[in-house]
C-alpha cells in the first residue's frame, strides 16, 4: 500500500480459474461513496501501461478506480491457449464477478481502452443492473480494414528488437503471446463478422465514446456507433489511438462532465 496525493494506492491479487490475476485500487481519502469506475485494458496493455491515468481518474472524480491485467498480461498468470473469437464478451463475463467480489462493489462505471473499451460495452450489456455508465476510449465496434492496416503495420515494427524489448519490459516472456493474442486472432478471416452491436442492443446505460480524429485503429464510425442513441461521441482532434495519454486533461474534463 502507498499514498500519494490524497490517494490510498493498494496492490491485489485475485483467484480464477485459469491462474492468479494481478489488480491495483486507487482510493481518494475523501470517497464519496460513488460507484467505482473498472478500467479494462488494451489488446497489449497491463495496469503499468496505464501509467499515472487511473490515479489521476480517482482524484478528478472523487471515485475509487480498479484495474487489472488480464490472465495473460502484465503481472498476471501466463497462459497458452489461444483466444476465442468471443474473447471480448468472455471477459466481461468472466472477469465483472471475481473483480465485484475482491473490491465489495455493488455497482460500477465500467471504461476501457480499445479492445478494452469493447469488454466495458460487454460489461455494462451483460450486468445492467449493476453497470451505472459506460466510457470508451479509441474502442473498435466492428472490423473495418483500417483497423487490420493499423495491426499489419505493427506486426512489421516489433520484428524490431528494440520495440520489443519496450513492450517485454511489461509482459516479460509472455510478450510472444500477448503479440500472437492481438494479431492472430484480428487478422484471422474469422474474425471479419464480429461486431460489438449485440451488446450495444441490450446497453441500458449511458455512455461516453472518446476517440481520436486520427486514430490509426479505427475510423469516427466506432465512437458514432457506440454512443448512438445512447450518448455522446467525443471526437479530439489531432489525436490517435491514446487520447488519454495525448491529451489527459481533456479526456478526464469529459469523464467528469459525462458522469456529474
Amino acid at each position: 500500500m502507498s499514498e500519494m496525493a490524497g490517494i490510498v494506492e493498494m496492490e491485489h491479487w485475485i483467484e480464477s480459474p485459469g491462474g492468479r490475476l494481478y489488480a491495483k485500487s486507487w482510493t481518494p481519502h475523501a470517497e464519496t461513496f460513488l460507484p467505482p469506475i473498472i478500467l479494462f485494458h488494451d489488446s497489449l496493455g497491463c495496469i503499468a501501461l496505464w501509467r499515472d491515468f487511473p490515479q489521476q481518474l480517482a482524484l478528478s472524480l472523487n471515485r475509487q478506480v480498479i484495474a487489472y491485467d488480464r490472465l495473460g498480461f502484465g503481472r498476471s498468470n501466463a497462459r497458452i491457449d489461444i483466444l476465442r473469437q468471443n474473447f471480448v464478451a468472455l471477459e466481461a463475463e468472466q472477469a465483472v464477478p471475481l473483480l465485484c467480489e475482491q473490491f465489495s462493489v455493488q455497482e460500477f462505471v465500467a471504461c476501457g481502452h480499445s479492445v478494452g473499451g469493447g469488454m466495458a460495452v460487454e460489461a455494462g450489456a451483460r450486468f445492467s443492473d449493476r453497470c451505472q455508465a459506460v466510457v470508451t476510449i479509441a474502442a473498435q465496434a466492428f472490423v473495418e480494414e483500417r483497423t487490420l492496416q493499423g495491426i499489419r503495420i505493427a506486426q512489421q515494427n516489433f520484428r524490431s528488437a528494440e520495440t520489443f524489448a519496450r513492450l517485454e519490459k511489461y509482459h516479460g516472456g509472455k510478450t510472444d503471446w500477448v503479440l500472437h493474442a492481438w494479431i492472430d486472432t484480428w487478422l484471422t478471416p474469422e474474425r471479419a463478422g464480429w461486431s460489438l452491436d449485440p451488446a450495444l442492443e441490450k446497453l441500458r446505460c449511458p455512455v461516453l465514446a472518446i476517440h481520436g480524429e486520427r486514430d490509426e485503429y479505427g475510423s469516427e464510425a466506432h465512437p458514432h456507433r457506440i454512443a448512438a442513441g445512447r450518448g455522446l461521441a467525443y471526437i479530439l482532434p489531432n489525436t490517435g489511438h491514446s487520447p488519454h495519454r495525448e491529451h489527459p486533461t481533456q479526456v478526464l474534463q469529459a469523464i467528469e462532465n459525462f458522469l456529474a
